[in-house]
């Protein structure tokens, strides 16, 4: 199935090689691009309510599934019509594992969270530098992006301790917690951060929209989407 599918997607028309190569894509409306941009903020948003309760409760099972989204993806990747959607969810896979193992067996520990994060990170360089699987591989870098600005955040504001009372108390139990937390976010030192640090997800967000490929919209879109993620969890932190 691998071959297979690395020899369709090769498939495709051929983009130039070596180490001073413009990687591009073939040809693409302005429609798609906001289609895969879309996607890309469905799935780093939507899957961080889905697969968190599940790795609580049944982290082993959310680890299997990892392995039906790669089978998935490479399904999709082997027939043309589709293959660039299933490139999409072969990088998710990556994400999906990725805060499986953490939040299923380590999420106590802040500090093993982007070592696990970035689990991915040599084979996403691997690839990139084949040319091969470019739309995965870019919505990986851009979510992983997104985890290290967010987790930056929760250094800088001196947030760790709360996150390791979080992981030992029962859902019920962390709303002081949570107060605690935002007390420190709303000092002048937590507004400075959260400012810059979105301003920078948000230049780094924008800046690949001005080229109409669609690997780097979804990059965009993963990264984008971390503001939305990150305003979600203040709302609910807000509301607890």
């Amino acid at each position: 199935m691998v071959n297979h599918t690395l020899s369709s997607y090769s498939a495709s028309p051929p983009v130039p090689t070596g180490k001073n190569a413009i990687v591009t894509l073939p040809a693409i409306g302005s429609r798609q691009a906001w289609l895969f941009f879309a996607a890309a903020v469905f799935l780093v948003t939507v899957p961080v309510f889905i697969e968190a309760p599940l790795v609580r409760s049944l982290p082993s099972l959310s680890l299997a599934l990892t392995g039906g989204w790669m089978a998935l993806s490479l399904f999709l990747m082997s027939r043309p019509a589709t293959h660039r959607w299933g490139d999409l969810l072969f990088g998710f896979s990556w994400s999906w594992l990725a805060g499986s193992l953490y939040w299923g067996w380590l999420r106590w520990e802040p500090f093993l969270h982007l070592p696990v994060e970035a689990i991915a990170l040599p084979f996403a360089i691997f690839c990139l530098q084949r040319n091969w699987g470019l739309i995965g591989n870019f919505f990986y870098l851009g979510s992983l992006f997104g985890t290290v600005v967010t987790d930056l955040y929760f250094y800088l504001v001196d947030l760790i301790p709360h996150w390791r009372q979080l992981m030992q108390v029962e859902p019920a139990f962390a709303a002081p917690i949570l107060q605690s937390a935002l007390t420190q976010i709303h000092t002048s030192w937590g507004q400075l951060w959260a400012i810059v640090l979105a301003s920078v997800l948000l230049v780094v967000g924008i800046l690949p929209l001005r080229k109409l490929q669609l690997h780097l919209w979804t990059f965009s879109g993963a990264v984008l989407s971390t503001i939305l993620v990150d305003i979600l969890f203040w709302l609910a932190a807000l509301a607890a």
